[in-house]
C-alpha cells in the first residue's frame, strides 16, 4: 500500500508539474495572442481611417465635380438666352433698316462711312460699291472724294458702302451688315458682363 501512496504522490507531482507548465504555456500563448490582436487592432482602426479619409476624399471630388458640372450648365444656358436675345434684338433692327427712309440723316451716314473708309485705306482713289437703294445717295457725295468711283453693279447689304482701292490691294466694308457683325460681340460681352457671366 506504502508503494501505491508512492506511486499516486509522484503521479501528482508530475500531473502538478505538467498542469503548471501547460498552464504557463497557456498564459504565455495567450499574452502573445492578446499583443498580436491588439498590434492587428491598431492597424485596421489605421487601415479604417485611411479608407474613411479616401472615401471622404473621393466624395468631395466628386461633390465638387457635380457642382462644377451644374455651374457651368446654369453658365452655359444663361449665355444661350443673352445669345437668343441679342440675335432678336439684331434681327428686329435689321427689319427696321431694311424699311428705313433715304432722307437727310441718311445721306449724313452714307457720307461718314465714305469718310470712315477712305480713311481707313489712306486714300480717296476707290472704287465704291453700294446696294440699289443706296446708289444714288452715294453718287450725290463721291464728289466730296475726288478719285473715288462708283461702280455699276450693286452689292447684297442693307446699306452702306464698301470700297476698294484703285490697285486692288486693299479693302474695306463699311456696310451696315458688316457694322452690324463688329458690334455684335461687343454688345454680347457687354451684356454678359451686366449679369455676371463674363464672356
Amino acid at each position: 500500500m506504502a508503494s501505491n501512496s508512492k506511486l499516486e504522490t509522484t503521479i501528482d507531482k508530475v500531473l502538478n508539474q505538467t498542469g503548471t507548465e501547460i498552464l504557463s504555456s497557456l498564459k504565455s500563448s495567450l499574452d502573445e495572442t492578446q499583443e498580436t490582436l491588439s498590434k492587428s487592432q491598431s492597424k485596421l482602426e489605421q487601415e479604417y481611417d485611411r479608407i474613411v479619409n479616401e472615401g471622404k476624399k473621393e466624395a468631395d471630388k466628386v461633390q465638387k465635380q457635380i457642382i462644377g458640372s451644374s455651374e457651368l450648365e446654369s453658365r452655359n444656358k444663361q449665355l444661350k438666352i443673352v445669345d437668343d436675345s441679342v440675335q432678336n434684338v439684331f434681327s428686329k433692327a435689321i427689319e427696321k433698316i431694311k424699311t428705313i427712309e433715304r432722307d437727310d440723316n441718311y445721306s449724313k451716314l452714307i457720307n461718314t462711312l465714305l469718310e470712315e473708309a477712305t480713311e481707313t485705306l489712306g486714300t480717296k482713289d476707290v472704287i465704291v460699291y453700294t446696294n440699289s437703294a443706296d446708289k444714288d445717295i452715294v453718287n450725290s457725295l463721291l464728289s466730296k472724294f475726288s478719285g473715288a468711283e462708283l461702280v455699276s453693279e450693286t452689292i447684297e447689304c442693307l446699306g452702306g458702302i464698301e470700297i476698294k482701292s484703285k490697285d486692288g490691294s486693299m479693302s474695306f466694308n463699311n456696310t451696315i451688315d458688316a457694322r452690324l457683325d463688329r458690334m455684335k460681340p461687343l454688345i454680347r460681352k457687354e451684356i454678359a458682363t451686366k449679369f455676371g457671366l463674363g464672356k
